[in-house]
């Protein structure tokens, strides 16, 4: 009797001390995966695609994110989230805990880049931003037409592809264009989304104060009405560029704007057949809702800005006086039959006897 006696007690106190045991361990194991991990400060950590919760765990551990792996690989079992664990690129802040952790992978919340498209580049130079793109993978395909893609701040995470971001702005375009359309102004000389892009490009081109472009698109629109050509130097450029293919540079020649393509304005009436860039949004709207303006030309004014005028007399004074540096006092009389010129262009420097040509 005393012999079992003394046999219970020993799997007792062995019973206990396993209980202890395993209580330590659980303790110790809850501790680990709640208190504040080792990382000092924030890291970031790509797990690649099929990588399983093993891999997982020797990344985090291999980069400092994890004390322990066994403790994390069971914290994933208990939460039930080692097949909802997700590739990507994550960031942990210091500190994370392993739990945090791996709410953080569960989550699929990857870092997001952001790839910023400026207002007025052309189809090619804006493909040439996305392709130079280190995060991105893929090739980015044909290129798009000219004014499909909306400049603006894409956010996008690490192996997006190039096609998708372009998709994304085409999607982004229509979507804009079409809302633009729907609230245009009721009077004006356009008849199709088409052109309105067509016109906003221009007036991106040509606008170098935001709050010109309202204006510039006003003076667009009255030579519309009237028939006269559009005479706008950025639709020579394009030209001269390989239709966008690359950017022209230096001084235009006479010579230069009697190429010979249907976007040349200063050759063809009307707007050109399409968009010479990819204007933001803020041009289409202000082609689409243009300042309240009886102008029909304009000039530069050498400080970044242009001066409007009603009348060719009045354009001539202000090209005399704002490019040739001259005073209202000194300006020259304009001449009898000039070519009358919308914008400001700066090739007549090759004929300074003649500033109607300049704008």
């Amino acid at each position: 009797m005393l012999a079992f006696l003394r046999m219970l007690v020993g799997c007792f106190v062995t019973a206990l001390a396993i209980v202890g045991v395993v209580a330590g361990v659980g303790y110790w194991t809850y501790r680990d995966v709640n208190d504040p991990g080792p990382l000092q400060m924030a890291q970031t950590v790509v797990i690649p695609p099929h990588t399983g919760i093993s891999g997982i765990t020797d990344l985090l551990a291999d980069d400092g994110v994890i004390r322990h792996k066994l403790p994390f690989k069971v914290a994933a079992e208990i939460a039930g989230r080692v097949g909802g664990l997700k590739a990507g690129e994550y960031e942990f802040p210091a500190g994370a805990s392993a739990v945090e952790v791996i709410e953080i992978i569960a989550s699929g919340k990857t870092v997001k880049h952001r790839l910023t498209i400026p207002e007025g580049l052309t189809s090619p130079e804006i493909v040439a931003l996305i392709d130079a793109a280190p995060l991105l993978t893929g090739d980015a395909g044909a290129t798009p037409p000219e004014g499909s893609l909306l400049p603006e701040t894409y956010v996008y995470s690490r192996d997006d592809t190039r096609q998708s971001i372009i998709a994304r702005m085409q999607q982004a375009s229509q979507e804009t264009l079409a809302a633009a359309w729907a609230e245009r102004r009721g009077d004006l000389p356009l008849t199709s989304p088409q052109e309105a892009l067509t016109l906003a490009s221009l007036v991106e081109k040509e606008a170098s104060r935001n709050e010109e472009r309202a204006h510039i698109a006003a003076v667009f629109l009255n030579r519309l009405r009237l028939g006269m050509k559009l005479q706008s130097d950025p639709t020579v450029r394009f030209v001269l560029g390989g239709n966008g293919a690359s950017k022209f540079e230096g001084p235009l020649t006479h010579a230069d704007l009697e190429v010979n393509s249907p976007y040349n304005t200063y050759a063809a009436k009307g707007l050109p057949p399409g968009p010479i860039c990819n204007p933001g949004k803020a041009a289409l709207l202000d082609a689409l809702h243009p300042e309240q303006s009886d102008d029909l030309y304009f000039v530069a004014d050498g400080n970044g800005g242009h001066v409007f005028a009603k009348t060719l007399a009045d354009h001539n004074h202000n090209v005399v006086t704002y490019l040739h540096g001259a005073t209202a006092a000194e300006a020259e009389p304009a001449p009898a039959n000039p070519p009358q010129t919308a914008g400001n262009q700066q090739h007549c420097r090759v004929s300074p006897g003649h500033p109607c040509v300049l704008r």
